[in-house]
């Protein structure tokens, strides 16, 4: 709903693509889109897909459809195989709410090519992060690489009575995760679901999660991370988001 509705994460995408600039391309790791092994969609033009139901007509009628990055899906193939990760093209697949909805907010023209990758949510972390530094190479390409799912995702605890208090047990793991991205505890980032408090309450299971890690390891051995917003919406979903540089 937030290409709909007004909220502070919707204001704060709406002006992160200027923020940024334009990149010469977009990858985007989305929760939405779970497979064995890394996959690339390949297209000449992205279609847009609705993932979702029972949300009002006006979501459906919108579509989002820019250029898609052949050339681009077969470097990341030959990066990861370089890597030592198997990968694969889809030819088919466009692009999913995890992608399309920020990209509507950040650069709502379509005019700049954009490829997914999708994530294995049967694997852990720092799979996640191996991957994302085969990826990083593409940086070099002024690609702009986005984990894109959230901080926290228990949706049995969203609260859409128009309250906005966060639980204590949000903010407690929120505030763990985001002094250990700061203080660069890499392995313990990797391990949060021990370590972390109150970590499987906030993501019963942890593909919202495993994109930061490939935005994590894009950035390099020892990234510097800047955290550019904090939020939270219906309560207990925090829309927290990071630069890794």
């Amino acid at each position: 709903m937030m290409a709909l509705t007004d909220s502070p994460a919707r204001d704060f995408l709406l002006g992160l693509g200027r923020e940024l600039g334009q990149p010469s391309a977009i990858l985007v790791a989305s929760a939405h889109w779970e497979t064995r092994e890394p996959a690339f969609n390949s297209v000449a033009r992205n279609t847009t897909i609705h993932d979702f139901y029972g949300f009002p007509p006006a979501l459906f009628a919108m579509r989002y459809e820019p250029p898609g990055a052949p050339a681009l899906a077969e470097k990341a193939l030959t990066l990861l195989a370089d890597a030592g990760l198997p990968s694969t093209i889809d030819r088919e697949r466009g692009l999913d709410h995890g992608a399309w909805v920020p990209l509507t907010l950040m650069y709502s023209a379509a005019d700049i090519p954009v490829l997914q990758v999708g994530i294995q949510s049967e694997l852990d972390p720092a799979h996640h992060m191996r991957l994302g530094r085969a990826l990083a190479a593409l940086r070099k390409d002024d690609v702009l690489i986005i984990g894109s799912g959230s901080f926290t995702h228990n949706l049995a605890r969203l609260r859409r009575d128009g309250t906005e208090a966060q639980p204590p047990d949000v903010v407690a793991f929120a505030d763990w995760f985001d002094t250990a991205i700061a203080e660069q505890r890499t392995d313990d980032l990797l391990h949060y679901r021990t370590l972390a408090p109150f970590a499987v309450q906030q993501h019963p299971t942890d593909e919202h999660l495993l994109p930061l890690f490939v935005a994590l390891g894009a950035g390099g051995e020892r990234p510097i991370a800047e955290r550019l917003h904090t939020s939270a919406m219906y309560s207990s979903l925090r829309m927290d988001a990071y630069a890794f540089r």
